[in-house]
């Protein structure tokens, strides 16, 4: 497959800027991929189409408020700052990208909060926008983390153009988010609501975790035509023995395992043994999925609505057939489906 067998025409009132009122009342269209069948459903009616023994796998990553506004020294210039990960603890050092870019130098001073009393400077030059900043903090480093967490703003994906509001810092992260650590929540576990979680329980449906710490990366634009020479950014991922336990044994009795996610997917994955059964994981996955591709572990999954030619609707493309995804992308415009992060759902069957 090449990059431009993913593009098509999003109008761009389609591009969610706000969620569903309720979580579990968003539009969930239901794709068989044996039969080609699509049908028109709200994300809770999913529970219609699980028994006894199915197991959903989550990703428990959640998302830190990773995009601080700060001033620049002598000018005063207004400079947004992403923090992407952190570098050395000791040393306060992290990644970054910064805009305006132009403007930010080896050297340079940031000055963060009212009272400035977090200040950063320029020590390298990453990437065009990229720059390693090393913060400069009295306090012990359990005060920095609270001091970031209190400045930062929710790291809302830059095709929002209001202004975060309230309900974001609850509204972009999933209701069983554990281990802080990604950039970008894994919007598909957006949906889940705890009133949908009990009631999957009390049906029988087992759930598995994993961490997969998402990063910006996910979301990088694809810029070669062959899509093998495409490199994902890294994330960190861990698949622990409970979940590979409970995914394995559901193998084995023929039973559905739904990645909740395209980031589940990649990280279930990242962990296949020889013998096509899940296996422990702790460190890193680059693993980019395309067509064509053979799934060892996830035999369902739900996933948003992806953007043209991304890495994450190559993902869907592999998984449900590249004919049978332009039919639902086309079809989920004319209905006019929400896309991206804070948009509509499909569960692929």
């Amino acid at each position: 497959m090449k990059l431009s067998g993913f593009n098509f025409e999003l109008p761009e009132e389609l591009l969610a800027e706000y969620p569903a009122e309720n979580r579990d009342e968003s539009k969930l269209m239901v794709i068989h991929r044996e039969t080609g069948k699509i049908e028109h459903k709200m994300f809770k009616d999913m529970i219609d189409y699980f028994d006894e023994g199915d197991v959903m796998v989550l990703n428990n990553t959640k998302v830190f408020p990773a995009r601080l506004f700060g001033n620049k020294e002598k000018t005063g210039a207004r400079i947004e700052v992403f923090l992407l990960r952190e570098l050395n603890e000791e040393q306060r050092l992290w990644d970054v990208l910064v805009d305006p870019a132009r403007k930010i130098r080896i050297g340079n001073k940031l000055y963060f909060g009212d009272d400035d009393t977090l200040v950063a400077e320029v020590i390298d030059n990453t990437t065009s926008r990229g720059r390693t900043l090393r913060f400069l903090y009295d306090g012990s480093y359990t005060d920095f983390r609270r001091k970031l967490k209190e400045l930062g703003d929710t790291p809302l994906p830059k095709y929002i153009k209001r202004e975060t509001e309230p309900e974001d810092a609850d509204r972009y992260q999933t209701i069983y988010a554990k281990h802080e650590g990604a950039v970008a929540a894994p919007t598909a576990g957006l949906h889940f609501s705890k009133h949908l979680l009990k009631r999957l329980e009390i049906k029988g449906i087992d759930f598995a975790e994993l961490t997969l710490h998402v990063g910006l990366g996910t979301f990088n634009p694809v810029e070669v035509e062959d899509l093998s020479k495409h490199k994902m950014d890294s994330e960190e991922l861990i698949i622990d023995e409970k979940t590979t336990e409970i995914v394995n044994n559901a193998k084995a009795n023929k039973k559905r395992v739904c990645a909740i996610g395209t980031t589940v997917m990649r990280g279930l994955e990242s962990g296949v043994s020889s013998q096509h059964t899940l296996n422990t994981h702790e460190g890193w996955t680059n693993k980019f999925i395309f067509p064509p591709y053979d799934f060892s572990i996830a035999n369902c999954m739900v996933t948003n609505f992806h953007l043209p030619k991304s890495t994450l609707l190559m993902m869907v493309s592999a998984f449900m057939g590249h004919d049978l995804m332009k039919k639902a992308y086309k079809e989920a415009i004319l209905e006019s489906y929400k896309f991206y992060s804070y948009g509509d759902a499909m569960l692929i069957l």
